[in-house]
């Protein structure tokens, strides 16, 4: 390495987070934790701002601000803020190299719009930033010479396969999916679905909200809109396997016929260690493939009657401009009512597509549009419910 890497950590409280920082312990002494973020969890954010003696840590919700200081009362060399503006100010601190943007939904977007325009390195968890805004980012990563490198398994699956070969050769490629937790499920059952049942998932272990994406498999269409922007490709060169080992990550097949796929146990180390070291490879701490224990491997079409909520991904890749944003937003705030009981199961897909089929569409809208759409949705989806949407997405760590 050339130098020592700076990192800001975005929703370092959450999953991706601790991972995050457990794959900067053992990456040693040449990456260096600049800045954290938490939103709720100000005990777990303060434990973490000890160890690591950050410059900075930011809790967006200020309801324990005070709690956050206090704890850290004796480590005055680590700086202090609330509020989600502090989010801005460290993803575009000039001494940062690498912002890894782990904040769930669309509330981490203004940080990774400032992190892009500063040029930096973005390890991008938040797939959201991506699909409700990829048709500003990728433009304004070009234009500021920012680099946008994937953390999710199979974004970073892709990004390894690909260089086999050269872009232009790339015919199509393959996100891999677990099937999550109802892959065996009739449609009838799927109306019965409980809480408890959509968080049991089979494979990996997340944050709640992604889980339950898994689960309706709005995860799958979320990536498909994202791998449109991060590999500019159109959506007739992208398709969904299930795949249940989740070994399997993502596979990238060239005008040859020659398919490479990107293979390992399910761990989230290993994406987002390749995004911290890209494009050179280092000894990591997740387990190793071994391929004579596991023996087979399985793979499916999607189901897209029992899981429209693809279907949805591929419109929205089609289609571009609000339409992410829209689709986004109706998934947050649907998700948020079936976790309080206030919607089935199978109402989250119906319900965005809905708000995806009657919001007024625009083509090439700036960042205000955006973020208007955004709030259109979770507005539209707190009248059904009855109950109204924050006008602000939650900052939670993934």
């Amino acid at each position: 390495m050339d130098k020592q890497k700076r990192i800001v950590l975005l929703g370092s409280t959450g999953s991706i987070g601790r991972s995050s920082l457990a794959v900067i312990d053992s990456l040693g002494e040449d990456y260096e934790v600049l800045a954290l973020s938490g939103h709720g969890n100000w005990r777990l954010l303060a434990e973490q701002a000890r160890k690591y003696r950050p410059r900075r840590a930011v809790l967006t919700n200020p309801k324990h601000l005070a709690d956050l200081k206090a704890a850290l009362r004796d480590v005055p060399d680590v700086e202090i803020s609330g509020g989600p503006e502090g989010l801005t100010e460290i993803a575009s601190d000039p001494e940062c190299d690498i912002v890894i943007a782990a904040v769930v939904g669309a509330a981490g977007l203004p940080a990774v719009v400032a992190a892009t325009k500063a040029g930096k390195t973005l390890a991008i968890a938040n797939k959201e930033s991506l699909v409700v805004a990829g048709c500003l980012l990728v433009p304004l990563a070009q234009e500021y010479g920012a680099k946008i490198l994937p953390i999710d398994s199979e974004h970073s699956a892709i990004l390894q396969a690909m260089h086999s070969g050269s872009r232009s050769e790339v015919e199509k490629i393959i996100i891999t999916a677990s099937g999550g937790p109802f892959r065996q499920t009739s449609a009838e059952e799927l109306a019965h679905v409980t809480l408890e049942d959509a968080l049991n998932h089979p494979t990996w272990i997340m944050g709640p909200k992604i889980t339950i994406d898994s689960a309706t498999m709005m995860n799958k269409a979320l990536e498909i809109i994202e791998a449109r922007w991060l590999f500019d490709l159109g959506g007739e060169q992208i398709e969904v396997l299930i795949h249940p080992e989740s070994i399997i990550h993502s596979l990238v097949e060239f005008c040859d016929g020659s398919v490479i796929a990107q293979m390992s146990p399910p761990d989230m180390r290993l994406p987002i260690q390749y995004a911290l070291t890209y494009p050179a490879r280092m000894p990591c701490p997740s387990p190793r493939l071994n391929l004579h224990e596991l023996g087979q491997l399985h793979f499916e079409p999607p189901d897209l009657e029992r899981f429209p909520a693809i279907r949805l991904g591929f419109e929205v890749a089609r289609r571009g401009g609000t339409a992410g944003a829209v689709l986004n937003g109706a998934n947050e705030g649907a998700v948020e009512a079936f976790r309080k009981g206030k919607i089935s199961f199978t109402q989250i897909a119906e319900l965005a597509e809905q708000c995806l089929n009657n919001h007024n569409f625009i083509d090439k809208p700036n960042l205000q549009e955006l973020l208007e759409a955004d709030q259109w949705a979770r507005r539209q989806i707190g009248r059904h419910v009855g109950v109204p949407q924050q006008t602000v997405s939650s900052q939670k760590g993934i």
